[in-house]
């Protein structure tokens, strides 16, 4: 039996994205575990292994991000698969080799057989490196140092001696984390073939302060791998990061060169005469998206007839407020 687990912050993301992935994917026995309002993603994370580890008949546990949505059918089936592995500890949609902190997509990505899916500037969707074809020729589903965690399925092994450290922080750099731990404990991470639609923001990192803070904590914490291959005087390591993030700053100002142009261009078509005539087209579209996407009726429960079994849905008594997930 495979589970799935999902941390919920908004009921809207969960009932739109998640939830009808998870139908789609999920056996008939598939055990599904909500949280509402965990104080952070670590703790909810925790909260399912804790559950999941007393499942009878438990193959794996897929954690899934309220925004993410399952889009293949045969989900279960590839977790099975890459699972096959006893050695396998983690399996995800995407992932990379050569990581060094936790923004893993700056390292030599291998595997991302995810879309992700916008809706600033009327909305669109940007394949991963194996999103759609062509796949380039060095693309190759396998062992990876992180995946991304937005998906992420564990094994039986990984479910009873892994466990998320509630101590770096309440949203970022988990995933790495928990690939690190498996690593260091002789487990492989890898990266399958699974369809999922990623519904975020283009702002990836919304929380810059908190995406930073567990960069650093995670960096000290596993210093001694992250660091591989750098060089071990950090005068030398504070200069190159200071060359490389002057590189990162010139490429940011070109592109934000390039978009501003497309911005003035498309300023100029929604004033065209042709943009008013195709306005009914555009109409028809969104009217199929949000059939595509229908929003829960009032009153009606997150999981309402698929949710087998509920952690908690109060708020944690140490912070009110929760983190969007």
């Amino acid at each position: 039996m495979i589970a799935f687990g999902c941390p919920i912050t908004s009921e809207d993301d969960y009932g739109r994205y998640a939830e009808p992935g998870i139908r789609l994917a999920a056996e008939p026995d598939s055990e599904i575990l909500t949280f509402l309002n965990a104080r952070s993603i670590y703790r909810a994370y925790n909260l399912f292994l804790d559950q999941a580890r007393d499942l009878p008949g438990l193959e794996a546990l897929a954690l899934i991000h309220q925004d993410a949505e399952i889009v293949d059918p045969r989900f279960c089936e590839k977790a099975r698969a890459a699972l096959r592995d006893p050695e396998v500890a983690i399996v995800g949609c995407g992932g990379a080799v050569g990581v060094r902190g936790i923004g893993w997509w700056d390292a030599s990505v291998t595997w991302a057989s995810y879309t992700h899916r916008f809706e600033e500037l009327g909305g669109g969707e940007l394949p991963g490196l194996t999103g759609s074809p062509p796949v380039p020729a060095y693309a190759q589903a396998g062992q990876v140092d992180s995946i991304d965690g937005f998906v992420m399925v564990l094994s039986p092994w990984a479910i009873r001696n892994l466990r998320f450290d509630e101590s770096l922080g309440n949203l970022h750099g988990y995933d790495l984390d928990i690939c690190l731990q498996a690593s260091a404990a002789g487990k492989k991470v890898v990266a399958t073939d699974f369809r999922v639609v990623h519904h975020h923001s283009l702002d990836l990192i919304g929380d810059a302060d908190g995406w930073i803070a567990a960069h650093m904590r995670i960096a000290e914490k596993w210093s001694e791998v992250l660091d591989r291959d750098r060089p071990a005087d950090w005068k030398e390591r504070a200069r190159l990061a200071e060359a490389e993030l002057g590189v990162a700053g010139l490429r940011v100002t070109l592109a934000q060169h390039h978009i501003n142009r497309l911005a003035d261009d498309l300023d100029e078509l929604q004033h065209s005469g042709s943009w008013r005539i195709t306005a009914p087209l555009r109409a028809i579209g969104r009217l199929f998206r949000r059939l595509r996407h229908p929003r829960r009726p009032p009153g009606r429960q997150p999981g309402e007839g698929a949710v087998k079994a509920r952690v908690d849905q109060r708020p944690s008594s140490d912070d009110e407020t929760a983190p969007q997930l």
